[in-house]
């Protein structure tokens, strides 16, 4: 198999975990709350499958493959009615931010994961010190280069979704929060023009939605940098 799809096969395995992590943090946030409504679905799940929508989980992410993209892609949306919560107004944000915060804690262990590789070990400082160049440094047949490689993906990805995802464009997590301090009138144009909105954002600002997840990336990489 080539190096291509190899990274392909990594990203795909972290990209499938890091939407079902995701996912099912809205659902269990949401059940915390008072709305079972996902839980009883079976949305509070690590299986990918319970996620899995046709074109943005599996479709999306080979055509991407194919043309040399990066990878993209969603899952289908958690269902949540938000006329079961307790405290309507904040634990709608609560469960909206959940799935990013996820994110962050997922990107995080991997980044934490890395770093204990990079100090076992003369080699395991080698892999890690060559993976932002996404061939995991010289060592390639070290047991850690694998590991190291998936771990990384993890990372990257996750960081991807999180920033992405507190974008304040609807339907994306960070409009549940900017939404409820909108007065009534621009709330509702918000929710309707929001998705144009995510597709302009998404298809014609590609320079401006990486400005905004670059940097935090930058962060991640540069601690990892320093093990």
């Amino acid at each position: 198999m080539s190096p291509k799809y190899i990274e392909f096969l990594y990203q795909m395995i972290a990209f499938l975990f890091a939407i079902s992590v995701h996912e099912s943090a809205h659902a269990w946030t949401a059940s915390r709350c008072g709305d079972p409504t996902a839980r009883m679905l079976g949305r509070v799940s690590l299986n990918p499958i319970r996620h899995i929508d046709l074109f943005g989980t599996i479709i999306l992410p080979l055509v991407a493959a194919l043309s040399g993209i990066p990878l993209l892609g969603w899952a289908k949306p958690t269902p949540v009615d938000p006329r079961n919560f307790r405290h309507p107004m904040l634990d709608d944000i609560l469960t909206s931010v959940a799935g990013p915060v996820s994110n962050f804690i997922v990107a995080t262990g991997a980044l934490l994961v890395l770093g204990g590789i990079a100090l076992s070990s003369a080699t395991g400082h080698s892999i890690v010190d060559g993976l932002p160049g996404g061939h995991a440094g010289a060592v390639s047949d070290s047991a850690f280069t694998p590991i190291a490689m998936l771990f990384y993906e993890l990372m990257l990805i996750n960081i991807v979704l999180a920033v992405f995802n507190l974008i304040p464009v609807p339907p994306l997590d960070g409009s549940h929060v900017l939404r409820h301090f909108l007065p009534g009138p621009v709330r509702m144009i918000f929710d309707r023009v929001g998705f144009f909105a995510l597709l302009a954002l998404v298809y014609l600002g590609g320079g401006l939605l990486w400005s905004v997840i670059r940097p935090v990336m930058n962060l991640y990489l540069f601690i990892l940098g320093k093990f």
